[in-house]
């Protein structure tokens, strides 16, 4: 036997098939905690949890009408909660939001009526109001650094004592007159209060609006550097500065956005019943702060979806037309608007931490 031996090739043996390995900053969450750190997924399981409990306790809801007037009563909610849940993403919040849509509908009636102009005038004439309050909002806000609660505060007191005091000045009453016979009320009309027949059942146009908007905030919010903006305002206003994004512009577009809604439900208003009451809109303001939280969107900012406040407003109109069908006490929406509005509050809490825990 050779003292030494011919060395056999090495052979490089694959590893045995076995699970892959993965270290703390890797490793998957599960697919459910996944979904549920989506703003929109918890209140959207609220909403059916809702729409089933209300199927079974208020029979009249089964019917296509009935279901009609649900989604038109979400819908006058939700075409304002959109914009206010930008706003609140963006890390502000708007107390001026109920009274504005009254500033706005009265503009465009008074300014027509007295003035005896085509309403179109009127309209255009209240979308440059709103938007000059939310751009001075925002504007008063970015320039002084108070908080919103406290301009918006302001904001809100002096659009309800100016919506009172001119409408007695100038038309004698609290409500303005009927402006139903003027020249271009059925064409403005048809844009903002018609109705539409689907399958037997007449659904207001402002479902259509609804939809088309928040389809529309949907895309914004993911899809666009504007959107990103509003995500980096909200989270931290300092680094997004120091990173670029334009705070200043970025705060008083969302104020703005927030005035153009307030000029769309209030032209609704106005030609849905043709004549606007001064002192209506107070509280409002809290309803739709209430839809966006309950979609999903944190007060603190930086957080929150668009299609959740979908779901958000409509489980306002639904619990709201619910009570009505199945013959309660309608003194009992509200204590059903605070039950909702503090389970969406911990549920988001939740998420939150459930999103941000490794």
């Amino acid at each position: 036997m050779s003292m030494t031996q011919q060395a056999e090739p090495a052979v490089d043996t694959p590893p045995a098939p076995g699970p892959k390995q993965t270290d703390g900053r890797t490793r998957q969450r599960p697919l459910a905690l996944r979904l549920l750190a989506r703003p929109e997924v918890g209140v959207f399981l609220g909403a059916v949890a809702v729409l089933v409990f209300f199927l079974f306790a208020a029979p009249p809801v089964r019917d296509g009408s009935s279901m009609a007037n649900i989604l038109y009563q979400s819908s006058t909610i939700g075409i304002m909660a959109l914009p206010v849940a930008l706003l609140m993403i963006g890390g502000e919040f708007d107390l001026s939001a109920g009274v504005a849509v009254v500033t706005s509908a009265l503009t465009a009636s008074m300014l027509s009526y007295q003035l005896t102009l085509n309403v179109w005038v009127g309209v255009i004439v209240a979308l440059l109001v709103s938007l000059a309050i939310g751009a001075f909002n925002g504007w008063l806000l970015v320039k002084t650094g108070l908080p919103s609660f406290l301009v918006t505060l302001g904001t809100f007191l002096i659009l309800q004592g100016v919506n009172l005091a001119v409408t007695k000045l100038i038309t004698g009453n609290v409500a303005t007159d009927d402006i139903s016979d003027m020249d271009g009320f059925s064409q403005a009309q048809k844009l903002f209060a018609s109705t539409f027949e689907v399958g037997g059942v007449n659904v207001k146009i402002t479902v259509v609006w609804w939809l088309v908007f928040a389809a529309l905030a949907t895309w914004v919010l993911l899809r666009t550097k504007y959107g990103n903006w509003i995500f980096a305002v909200g989270g931290n206003k300092h680094s997004a500065r120091a990173v670029g994004v334009p705070v200043t512009f970025t705060k008083i577009s969302l104020f703005m956005l927030v005035g153009f809604g307030a000029w769309f439900v209030g032209m609704h208003q106005l030609f849905s019943f043709n004549t606007v009451q001064s002192g209506e809109g107070v509280g409002q303001e809290l309803i739709y702060i209430a839809a966006a939280v309950i979609g999903g969107c944190l007060l603190t900012g930086g957080y929150g979806s668009a299609i959740g406040t979908v779901f958000g407003a409509f489980m306002f109109g639904m619990v709201q037309q619910g009570i009505v069908y199945a013959g309660w006490n309608p003194d009992w929406f509200k204590a059903f608007l605070g039950v909702m509005l503090l389970g969406a509050v911990l549920i988001n809490l939740w998420v939150q931490r459930t999103a941000t825990r490794r």
